[in-house]
């Protein structure tokens, strides 16, 4: 066996805060992945950003043979960045712990890579329950996504792209995945590049901030997060909304 054959050729990283509930079956859904990976399943490593869990993650995580990253520091960049340091593979993706991936989803991104088009782009993603709530809030931010070409779901780009863009903002507490997209998009374009997004291969994005605040949560907050911005309080509501969750 050679040295190179033990390299992984892709890193995915999994920045995870207390989610012994939902991460078995992202990591299922990432071992099917694995197995119908055209470069076999050794090509993939999975590492685990356990962002100062309380609970049984990093054990289960170490337990399905990903590799665990301790990230004291509660921001969802910041662990980002430490597993990504931490990473092997000349392609690093980012997927969030209570998602699930499309079997075909390292195919797909290899594809894309290979074509030499593209600089990275993300999956896209489908509700695992709908409402009408949530088709409008879904809805919502379509617009954005056709205008710019980003979107959510597996976020993925070349190893070296993300060094030289210099990974995620940890001064940003929320959207961080948006700055990120935003500078990979620059950088692209100054290579005739473009963000690309895998539609065929959608991850499952879980419904649980629904399932707690409710299916139309999203308008009011985002009107209290924009009033409160006036007031000072946007970082209080911001911390309550995605650093404080209820798990």
């Amino acid at each position: 066996m050679t040295l190179e054959s033990t390299i992984p050729r892709f890193s995915l990283v999994v920045p995870a805060f207390n989610e012994v509930r939902y991460l078995p079956r992202l990591l299922d859904s990432v071992d099917a992945a694995g197995a119908a990976y055209a470069r076999g399943r050794t090509a993939l490593e999975v590492i685990v950003a356990d962002n100062a869990s309380t609970d049984r993650t990093g054990e289960i995580a170490s337990a399905r043979g990903c590799r665990v990253v301790r990230v004291r520091r509660r921001s969802i960049a910041a662990a980002r960045n430490a597993g990504a340091r931490s990473a092997l593979g000349s392609v690093l993706a980012f997927v969030d712990a209570d998602s699930r991936i499309h079997p075909d989803t390292l195919n797909a991104i290899d594809e894309a890579l290979a074509s030499g088009r593209y600089v990275g782009g993300a999956s896209g993603v489908t509700m695992e329950r709908w409402s009408l709530g949530i088709g409008m809030t879904y809805l919502l931010f379509l617009p954005m996504v056709y205008l710019t070409g980003m979107d959510t779901g597996v976020v993925f780009c070349r190893r070296e792209d993300f060094e030289r863009v210099g990974g995620y903002d940890e001064d940003l507490r929320f959207a961080e995945d948006v700055e990120f997209l935003t500078c990979l998009k620059r950088l692209g374009r100054q290579r005739g590049q473009r963000l690309v997004r895998l539609t065929p291969v959608k991850a499952v994005a879980s419904t649980r901030k629904f399932d707690q605040y409710g299916d139309w949560h999203y308008f009011p907050m985002l009107a209290r997060l924009g009033l409160s911005a006036g007031r000072g309080r946007s970082r209080e509501r911001v911390e309550s909304y995605w650093y404080q969750p209820n798990r």
